[in-house]
Parts: C-alpha cells; structure tokens; sequence
C-alpha cells in the first residue's frame, strides 16, 4: 500500500478530495495531513474524515528537523502540497527527492513565484486579459514554481470572468485531474 502524506494551509477541499478518492483503493491511501496553521479547515476534514492531522510551527519545519522527522517516521511514497503557502526547505526536499508535488493554480511558468497563489493568481490572470488559464502539478524544487512538469489542464477565460470565476474553473479543473495524477505517480 502506497502511502500519501499531504501538506496544506487553508481550507482543505483538495486534501478531501485526495483522502475520499483513495478511501477504497488497495492501492494507496493518504495517511497523514500536516499543516502550519493550526485553525485551518483542512484540519477540521481530517479529524472527520479519520486521517492523521498534525500542526506545526515555522521553526519546526525549517529551523529543526522535526517536520523532517515526522516524514521519516511516516514513510511517505509521495507528499502532496495541496494549498500549501509556505517554500519547502531543500534539505526536506532532498530527503525526498522526486516525491515531493505540488498544484498551482495557472498554467506555470506564468503566474507562478512568491506571492501568487489562490485569488491572487485569479486576479492576475483576469487583470491581464488572459483568454486561457488552468492548472500545473510539478515537481517541488528549491524555488517557488519552478520544479518540472509533470501535468496541465486548460480552460477558457471569457472577458465577462471575474477572478471568482476563475476561481470556480480552477477548482473544478483540481477536483478532476488532481487525483487521478497523483494515482499515476504512485503507479510508476
């Protein structure tokens, strides 16, 4: 059995999809969820949806190696940033090389680096006129966005769209593809 760690910042409806889409599957399943904000949602979905959820401080994800060690212990096959805002350390990385993912929400290389996530990458893509967005899971590398590709899907962007809009694309752009890529990854 393949085992999926994920690491999220906010409200969580990634992590669920990823924890119900592997619920049944002999294959895999997704174990534990770690966030660095201890009033997130995604918390909340865990202790519902009876996964593993542990919160953690700054220093005890870059300064020491707790974190670190929390992943050692757990044994993950792939770690999963769903919604996580802060830049992974190199030596985690290291530990891990090539089961670290991520999702973003445009298609990288633009929209991508410090700063742009969630409405932000919306508004920017809106203010700018784009007639297409979508989303990118790559590889988590040492800088912001910058990892390989592993995976893009598209979809239009009309004059009429609001940044919410786009929003709601995205998100369902997620719930489909998300999941099914990472089961691919795990079935490398």
């Amino acid at each position: 059995m393949k085992r999926i760690v994920i690491f999220a910042s906010g409200g969580g409806t990634n992590a669920e999809n990823l924890i119900k889409f592997f619920h049944n599957s002999d294959n895999a399943s997704v174990i534990q969820i770690l966030c660095n904000n201890p009033h997130a949602k995604v918390l909340d979905r865990a202790k519902n949806l009876k996964v593993s959820a542990l919160s953690f401080n700054r220093v005890a994800f870059s300064k020491t190696e707790d974190v670190l060690n929390i992943l050692k212990a757990s044994k993950p096959d792939l770690i999963v940033l769903a919604g996580f805002l802060w830049k992974f350390p190199e030596f985690i990385i290291n530990a891990f090389p090539n089961k670290v993912i991520n999702v973003h929400p445009a298609l990288l290389p633009k929209y991508g680096g410090k700063g742009m996530y969630g409405m932000h990458v919306h508004e920017a893509v809106v203010a700018n006129k784009e007639s297409e967005t979508g989303i990118t899971i790559h590889y988590v590398n040492e800088n912001y966005d910058e990892g390989a590709i592993i995976f893009q899907a598209k979809c239009n962007v009309t004059s009429q769209d609001t940044a919410k809009d786009v929003a709601n694309k995205i998100h369902e752009l997620e719930m489909e593809h998300f999941p099914k890529v990472v089961a691919t990854l795990l079935n490398q």
